[in-house]
């Protein structure tokens, strides 16, 4: 069973100033990125498992995504009892532990 993605409000602020940081709106590559992003966040549905735990706490999971040195963690916390993913975070990589 598939799970519910939940797009938290401090990572929808991540996503939209992610958006203009890259400047999705004027630039066709930078949008497809951005889409990737987006839908590689909403695969986790499948299998949220799949991505390892944050270094900062044992309970979160983090998605990586990008290339070097364009790097993105998506910070996210699966709730089994709900059948839910909370997508919490989405910062660059090379910044320091939340």
């Amino acid at each position: 069973m598939a799970y519910l993605i939940r797009i938290m409000p401090r990572a929808e602020r991540d996503l939209a100033a992610l958006y203009e940081q890259i400047n999705a709106e004027h630039s066709e590559a930078a949008f497809n990125w951005y889409r990737k992003l987006k839908k590689a966040i909403l695969d986790l549905d499948e299998n949220p498992n799949r991505w390892p735990a944050t270094p900062e706490d044992s309970n979160l999971r983090q998605l990586l995504y990008g290339h070097r040195p364009h790097i993105y963690r998506v910070i996210y916390r699966v709730v089994d009892k709900q059948k839910a993913i909370e997508v919490i975070h989405i910062r660059h990589g090379a910044r320091d532990r939340f």
